[in-house]
């Protein structure tokens, strides 16, 4: 055989002084301390740096990046130099973390975060940036893990000059398709327009501060539809996004927004082994001895809780029904519970969509229920069809009788009618267990409802206003006991009627049996 000889190729020494010199500058470049000028910006305005949520957010030293040394599509237009300080990360800081390892372990607390970062040109999505943030949502549906982000930005990039960026993006598909699969949590300060706000859309469950603006376009795509011009702070402020639902959790600032994001993600991350709860003794003092008074039920659930376990969901839309999330004994819940200080318990047509999206979120990650009940039924008359109220109190019913996970229902003091069989899953018998308090009261209709409408001929006979106030008071008298805790138990409307103070231990003892 024929050798072939080759030409001995010089060596080539590299100076790995200088080499590491150039690794430590490159990763400094993108690390806050590189970049002086748009990180004391960002702080002139009140606001933390991306990087300072996310040290926040994470477990110390667990970060993984993904893409830390990107930088945006612009270089036929702009110089490295430039490019590296202003455009680092190219607006996203993606990767792998623990989050809350010292309560649930390293398994358990592995999350997929994603922060988008408004140094980086307002925040807004560009090529590699859309590239990083695929990359991060495939790993979160591949390895099943519950993602966090934060998505203050001004929506999509038009500056970006190396790549053509087409509508044909993969990110708002992937994060939309995660819904359902693993908990995802959007957390917003500032401004979040266009793109970024339909990232915050998503999210199974949203948490802005009271410094957010919030929506599906900004004020340059305003008035270039030709739509008038406006000021970014007239564009989806907390408040409205409070009302209608957009918001869930409303954040006093960044660090509580972080604090309120760990809380929520540890409700899907299991239980915990150290938990103290209020005095149960006191629970049935809350319960008002005239039936016909309303009381502060947000003072059951946290003396029923335990202690600064329960986080409310959507407190100003749908107040019809409070949802939330609590620990008894350490265990995670779903919370429904209707709230008599509004519409007197009854069950509108806004607090049936907010019930009926919580149920199936805790449907879809297997989240156990409690339900605690005390509603005269559904909303009625002509003002509450105005609303799609059949349609919307009967999806109620829908994720209720869906519901996969167990539930459990405390009846406080009324259980009425089409709205208390909603709030049970469809029937008092569907929750694996359901028990009242000596409180409780049942029926077809509101007692007074049902004296007015069953006994109109005979209140009408009646010679007198007194004789027909007797009359109305011996018929709800007589109605109230046949209605009543003990009675209705006996004719198995319910499993049983139970003490206040054994709540804790009636829930656990059902939910470790199922």
């Amino acid at each position: 055989m024929t050798k072939i000889k080759t030409q001995p190729q010089p060596a080539i020494n590299v100076d790995k002084n200088k080499v590491f010199e150039e690794f430590e500058d490159r990763l400094n470049s993108t690390l806050d301390k590189g970049r002086p000028a748009p990180i004391a910006k960002h702080h002139a305005r009140g606001y933390r740096s991306a990087r300072e949520n996310l040290e926040d957010l994470c477990d110390t030293d667990s970060f993984l990046e993904y893409g830390q040394l990107a930088v945006a599509a612009q270089r036929r237009r702009r110089e490295f130099e430039d490019l590296k300080i202003n455009t680092a990360a190219d607006g996203i800081i993606t990767g792998l973390a623990t989050i809350n390892a010292d309560t649930f372990g390293k398994t358990a607390s592995k999350t997929v975060v994603i922060v988008n970062d408004y140094t980086v040109l307002a925040g807004t999505q560009g090529v590699f940036h859309h590239k990083k943030l695929d990359r991060a949502l495939e790993l979160a549906d591949e390895l099943q893990l519950p993602v966090i982000m934060y998505t203050e930005g001004g929506g999509g990039r038009p500056g970006d000059t190396d790549y053509e960026l087409s509508m044909d993006l993969t990110s708002f598909a992937s994060w939309a398709g995660l819904s359902g699969k693993v908990p995802t949590i959007a957390v917003n300060n500032g401004y979040c327009y266009a793109g970024n706000a339909a990232l915050f859309g998503c999210a199974d469950i949203t948490i802005a501060t009271k410094t957010s603006w919030i929506g599906m376009a900004g004020p340059a795509m305003i008035e270039g539809g030709g739509m008038g011009l406006y000021k970014p702070t007239d564009i989806g402020p907390i408040q409205i996004q409070t009302k209608n639902g957009v918001v869930d959790i409303v954040a006093e600032d960044e660090a509580d927004a972080t604090r309120l994001a760990q809380q929520v993600l540890s409700y899907f991350q299991g239980s915990t082994n150290h938990w103290t709860c209020p005095d149960q003794s006191k629970l049935w003092d809350l319960m008002p001895a005239d039936r016909r008074y309303t009381y502060k039920v947000r003072r059951i659930i946290s003396t029923l809780a335990d202690t600064d376990s329960f986080i409310e969901i959507r407190p100003n839309f749908g107040s019809g029904i409070i949802t939330g999330f609590l620990r008894v004994e350490g265990k995670a819940f779903g919370l429904i519970c209707n709230d008599c200080q509004h519409l007197g318990g009854a069950i509108d047509a806004e607090a049936s969509v907010n019930g009926a999206r919580f149920l199936n979120l805790c449907d879809n990650f297997s989240l156990p229920v409690l339900c605690l009940v005390d509603t005269p039924g559904f909303m009625v008359g002509p003002e509450s069809e105005l609303e799609g109220s059949v349609r919307k109190m009967s999806d109620l019913m829908v994720a209720g009788a869906r519901l996969k996970s167990p539930m459990v229902a405390i009846f406080l003091r009324k259980g009425y009618g089409l709205g208390a069989i909603a709030m049970t899953g469809g029937s008092f018998g569907r929750p694996i267990y359901s028990a009242s308090w000596p409180s409780g009261e049942f029926g077809a209709m509101g007692l007074e409802g049902a004296v007015h409408l069953g006994f109109k001929k005979e209140l009408a006979a009646a010679e007198t206003a007194e004789q027909k106030d007797q009359l109305f008071n011996k018929l709800l008298n007589a109605m109230y006991e046949r209605g009543k805790a003990t009675t209705a138990a006996t004719y198995l409307e319910i499993d049983g009627v139970i003490d206040p103070a054994d709540t804790r231990k009636v829930i656990m003892t059902a939910i470790t049996s199922s």
